[in-house]
């Protein structure tokens, strides 16, 4: 929803007599929390918005706003420049109904460009217009008109394996470790939730420990119902640490399977799996689908394709990201060794391959960072077929010429290099460890490509494993991994190996560096990349 026509600008005075009730006088507010209201109203009757806020896709002059009432209410949103809020704007906002889950989102524009924005939300009552919740506060930096320095992070794979949020090892701490690094933006490549990843109150640990989970009904079993598929996002919303960094951090957001369901696609079949009453996978997806969209902080594609994911988000003229889809329009997980492309090797689909490629070559950036929810070169494997032959869950298949669905990657790479188009780096997670991997024609089966780099980071309180093994069709390149010993697997949080990667583009020579790190922050490895000039 277009703010163009609902926006005016108040002075404090005029600002305390709005018909909200809200007084935006008072003290600073810390990002993420709210204050007392200008109506003392007894709190059980006041709408609640427990989920905090979030702000997503941020351009130039345009920033997604995202919150959750808790009854039926109307979003209210007020903009500033000024800690004070002294230049503030109001901008009525959409209902908030059962039909999105009190969900609501509304797409702030006419922003100035290169600027500090802090905004806070308020919910107006439906029951009572007067009554409004408490403002939930939050603060963002609209894209620079010119070169300056950038750092965004990137990441995926939140709450999986059963590792939940457990108080005593402080929930989510890795996403207070991302907030430390005050990013510009954050990536998240993809399962932001593990529907069929049920959460218990216990997990044994090594050495006679403990986990304890924080546990709710609907976070008890595998998502089935749409209710069951909203629930897995307001289970991650209780942690402190990730409503913090969400008030603080804009959000760019993709999915990937766990959304849905492990190694999710059309033609998944899920009759032999006691967990599920719900067979209907198609029906499944369509109840995930909706649940991702009214709590991803994403800007909605229009009427032509509402549940389009994949988006390209301008950030100034040294950077461009393309957000790609590597789930909606994949033939079935197979072999993936066929030697002609068709339906069962499609990936990314013709039309967003189509767009991809058109964006690429438009782009005037100076790096194009490709968000993809998978890796290109890693081996992910999906048991196995009726013929009892390997099937594949990528795009990787084993080692040799283009198959599969590396045909239409390699279709692709083969693209950008015949259009100069430089400096395209791949920004992934999925495989739950951290790796550095170049793509070098020299050592390749397919050759007709421009090296490139591709960094994997993961996961987000979520299980570890890996390393994975490479593929050679497109040369890929170990340079870095980290990784649990051999034998070990879905080790916890509280193992220390969770990794996030950050990207710092520096405003005058434009060097891309590329650090990897920690779940306490501490770079495990790192690198400079000179951009490549016309």
């Amino acid at each position: 929803m277009s703010n163009r026509f609902l926006t005016g600008r108040f002075g404090r005075r005029n600002l305390m007599r709005a018909s909200t009730g809200l007084a935006l006088a008072g003290p600073r507010l810390a990002f993420g929390q709210g204050t007392a209201p200008a109506i003392v109203t007894a709190e059980a009757a006041r709408p609640q918005a427990a989920q905090g806020v979030m702000t997503g896709d941020v351009t130039a002059d345009r920033a997604i706003i995202w919150s959750r009432a808790d009854r039926p209410s109307r979003m209210i949103v007020e903009w500033a420049t000024r800690e004070d809020f002294s230049d503030a704007r109001r901008v009525r906002g959409p209902h908030a109904l059962p039909d999105t889950d009190f969900t609501a989102r509304l797409d702030l524009t006419g922003l100035p460009q290169g600027e500090q924005i802090l905004y806070r939300v308020t919910w107006q009552d439906l029951a009572g217009l007067q009554t409004t919740s408490a403002p939930v506060t939050g603060r963002f930096r609209t894209m620079p008109a010119g070169r300056r320095d950038i750092t965004f992070l990137w990441s995926g794979d939140t709450v999986g394996q059963g590792w939940g949020i457990n108080p005593a090892f402080g929930g989510m701490t890795i996403y207070e470790a991302m907030r430390r690094t005050n990013p510009d933006f954050f990536i998240h490549n993809g399962d932001t939730i593990y529907a069929d990843g049920p959460i218990q109150a216990e997990v044994a640990l090594p050495g006679g420990q403990t986990w304890r989970n924080v546990v709710t009904e609907e976070k008890s079993k595998v998502a089935e119902t749409l209710a069951e598929f909203r629930g897995a996002y307001k289970y991650n919303l209780l942690d402190e640490n990730m409503r913090r960094f969400h008030a603080e951090v804009p959000q760019i957001w993709q999915w990937d399977d766990h959304e849905v369901m492990n190694n999710w696609s059309d033609s998944k079949n899920i009759q032999a799996d006691a967990r599920y009453t719900e067979k209907n996978v198609p029906l499944l997806t369509a109840r995930a689908a909706q649940a991702f969209l009214e709590y991803a902080p994403i800007r909605r594609a229009g009427d032509v394709e509402v549940q389009r994911v994949y988006r390209h988000i301008p950030y100034g003229p040294s950077l461009d990201v393309f957000v790609i889809d590597m789930r909606s329009y994949r033939g079935p997980n197979t072999f993936n060794r066929q030697e002609q492309a068709g339906d069962d090797t499609t990936f990314l689909g013709t039309e967003q391959i189509r767009s991809l490629k058109q964006a690429l070559l438009a782009s005037n950036a100076t790096w194009k960072v490709i968000a993809s929810d998978m890796p290109l070169g890693l081996l992910v494997p999906d048991g196995k077929d009726a013929q009892g032959r390997d099937r594949f869950e990528a795009v990787a298949n084993g080692d040799g010429p283009a198959l599969g669905r590396e045909l239409e990657i390699a279709g692709l790479l083969a693209a950008i290099k015949h259009n100069g188009v430089k400096n395209v780096v791949w920004l992934t997670a999925d495989v739950h460890y951290t790796a550095a991997h170049y793509f070098d024609p020299a050592k390749a089966q397919f050759t007709d490509f421009t090296p490139f780099w591709e960094f994997v980071s993961g996961p987000l309180n979520a299980g570890t494993f890996g390393p994975n093994a490479p593929d050679n069709t497109f040369g890929m390149q170990v340079v870095f991994e980290k990784a649990p010993p051999a034998g070990q697997v879905n080790l916890p949080p509280s193992a220390g190996m969770q990794f996030f990667g950050e990207v710092k583009i520096d405003g005058r020579t434009e060097e891309m560096t590329v650090t990897l790190r920690d779940a306490t922050g501490a770079s495990l490895w790192s690198r400079g990349f000179p951009p490549e000039r016309a």
